[in-house]
């Protein structure tokens, strides 16, 4: 694999943006739709995902289940962002792993308690990163991926959602 200039990067969508501020907004979509059973085929730019519960819970153990995605997110996108920032900020960086655990409730997804959070209620994990970076590069590295992390940011503040329901007449209509 060859190692890309990311700080090249950062630099050329930063100089984009400040003289092309209309060009800053970005959209990404999602379309799912159930199979079968708790198998759901998700499909975003050209890829497509699956996602399942595991036997357990009545799935098909065929994908990750959806609050796998979640950790799964925040994990390549702090990789991603720590791999931007020290480029960007001139801080060594060999490698970066991140490793998640979410916890959650139970109770809460199957409506036993209301008082109980549907999903996780904490995420804790751990940051590896092979540097050679003092100590105080590494607190100014992780508070730049900390602030600017795009998934952690999503996590950490309310995100607005406005979902509608639609009936529509047959299975067909909906592909």
């Amino acid at each position: 694999m060859t190692e890309k200039n990311f700080k090249k990067i950062w630099n050329e969508k930063r100089q984009s943006l400040t003289a092309n501020p209309e060009k800053s907004a970005v959209t990404v979509q999602a379309d799912s739709q159930l199979v079968e059973g708790f198998l759901s085929r998700v499909k975003t730019r050209n890829f497509e995902i699956l996602v399942d519960q595991n036997q357990g819970m009545g799935g098909s153990d065929q994908g990750p289940r959806p609050s796998e995605y979640v950790l799964a997110a925040l994990a390549a996108c702090q990789e991603v962002t720590y791999r931007l920032y020290a480029d960007a900020l001139e801080i060594p960086l060999a490698h970066v792993s991140v490793s998640l655990t979410g916890h959650s409730d139970a109770r809460g997804f199957f409506g036993l308690d209301d008082s109980v959070r549907a999903g996780f209620s904490h995420i804790t994990g751990t940051v590896k990163v092979v540097t050679t970076a003092s100590d105080k590069e590494l607190e100014r590295l992780c508070q730049a991926v900390n602030q600017h992390c795009p998934v952690l940011d999503d996590m950490r503040r309310p995100v607005e959602v406005e979902l509608s329901l639609v009936r529509v007449e047959s299975h067909a209509e909906e592909t």
